[in-house]
Formats: structure tokens, C-alpha cells, sequence
């Protein structure tokens, strides 16, 4: 390795070290689900960071609205130097751009893009929560939690993903596609 590049190298590295890892759900059902899952992914990692993990995807039956088509849902994660906020502001963006119009709560849509997890910070205001106050009852955002992170603890409830995920209240189904 060229002597110039070690400098280079090194700052890259202490960069990404310094950087904050988000785990994200992404989810719709609406249009083509599946390109619409890259078609977040691609912006996230133009926008929030690099996608440095990324589940399986898996079908799950609507949750809340039932009459609906199902959902792909998929938990990514990310490293960002975005604060949580900036974070939340450019996923509802792509959110936008995507063609996501919000209706009422659990309709069906072309893309849902949730911050589950920033590092293990803990915050309420009234634009984010985090962690997500819905992680632990719902079996489509445990599954591919558990996939990449089991032993992940939940900061508040101070569980382990796995932990929460055998003792999630939701029966829905959540098989692999």
C-alpha cells in the first residue's frame, strides 16, 4: 500500500468508528413491494448511510388494518453520522419521494421506513421515540431482528431481541419470501 494512502485509509476508519448504527424496518404493500424495498434501501444509503446488514425479507399479513394485501418487511442497519432527528427527517423524505401518502394509521402504502433502534440512545419528543415503542408486539419487526441481531438488548426493556421475540403477544404469521 502507497505510504499516501495509509493517511486516507486511517481517516476512513476513525470516520466510520465515529459513526452511529441504526437499525431501520422498511415495509409496504403497495405497487411492486419488493423493488420498492431496494428502491428505499438505494435512497437510504445516499441520504443516511451505509447499509452495513440487511435481513431476509419476509411476508407478513397486515397488522392493525387486516383487509389488506400483505406486507414485505425487511430491518436493515445502517451507520450514519446523522443525529436521530436528521435521521428521522430524511426517511420521511424518501418516504415522500417514494409516493407515500399518509391516510390513517396502519393503512395500506407503498413504503414504511421505521427507526427501531439509534445506538441505545432513549429519547420521547413528540416527532421520534426511540427505541420504537412498538418493537416488542410485533412478530414482522422481531423476526428479522432476531435474523441479524438476537442477542441485541433493548435498551429500555432490557431484554434481548431474541428474548422479546419468544415472548412477543403477536401470533401473526412471518415466513421468509
Amino acid at each position: 500500500m502507497p505510504a499516501e494512502w495509509s493517511g486516507h485509509i486511517n481517516a476512513a476508519r476513525t470516520n466510520f468508528l465515529n459513526m452511529d448504527k441504526v437499525y431501520i424496518l422498511l415495509g409496504g404493500n403497495q405497487g411492486n413491494s419488493a423493488k420498492n424495498l431496494e428502491r428505499a434501501k438505494a435512497a437510504l444509503t445516499k441520504a443516511v448511510g451505509e447499509i452495513i446488514r440487511i435481513s431476509s425479507v419476509y411476508q407478513t399479513a397486515a397488522w392493525g388494518i387486516t383487509d389488506q394485501p400483505d406486507f414485505l418487511n425487511q430491518v436493515i442497519v445502517l451507520k450514519t453520522k446523522l443525529s436521530p432527528t436528521e435521521t428521522l427527517q430524511k426517511c420521511l423524505a424518501i418516504e415522500h419521494k417514494m409516493g407515500r401518502v399518509r391516510t390513517i394509521k396502519n393503512a395500506p402504502r407503498i413504503i414504511d421506513i421505521d427507526i427501531l433502534f439509534f445506538e441505545k440512545v432513549i429519547m420521547n419528543t413528540p416527532e421520534l421515540v426511540l427505541p420504537h415503542p412498538q418493537i416488542q408486539n410485533r412478530r414482522f419487526v422481531l423476526t428479522p431482528l432476531n435474523e441479524l441481531s438476537p442477542a441485541f438488548i433493548h435498551p429500555v426493556l432490557k431484554k434481548t431481541i431474541h428474548q422479546l421475540l419468544t415472548i412477543c403477544p403477536d401470533k401473526l404469521a412471518v415466513k421468509k419470501n
